[in-house]
């Protein structure tokens, strides 16, 4: 048998970047999915309410959201950024708790956007249910 030698993997660089992009990717009623991205849209970091140990009917509270807004936000600090802005999607209560962490945080907002999609009469809808 050949050994093959184990090549040591260096840890990957971190970018020094000046400004991010934070997308509420699922503000939903059941959970909160956080995502940071630079400005060509390449995902740096990501994290969820159940990624922070949220489990169960616990997920969809404003404070999971603000919990996972506050982690999210450490790692941004350590990538060195700045500027930031937030693209919102979604309805769920846990919007605006997430949104006043981000701005107690200290980092510079310049956008917040809605990017909620709303239905323009696209698809017929189910029939209505008999009982």
């Amino acid at each position: 048998m050949i050994k093959q030698k184990k090549i040591s993997s260096s840890k990957l660089v971190k970018k020094k970047l000046f400004r991010a992009i934070i997308h509420f990717l699922n503000s939903s009623f059941n959970n909160t999915i956080i995502s940071i991205t630079d400005l060509n849209g390449n995902v740096l970091f990501w994290s969820s309410a159940g990624n922070c140990g949220f489990k169960g009917s616990r997920k969809s509270t404003p404070f999971a959201s603000q919990i996972v807004s506050e982690t999210v936000l450490r790692k941004v600090v350590e990538y060195g950024i700045k500027q930031l802005e937030i693209n919102i999607s979604g309805i769920s209560s846990g919007r605006d708790s997430a949104i006043r962490s981000v701005q107690n945080f200290g980092l510079s907002i310049t956008v917040i956007r809605d990017v909620t999609s709303i239905p323009h009469n696209g698809c017929r809808p189910k029939k209505k249910r008999r009982v």
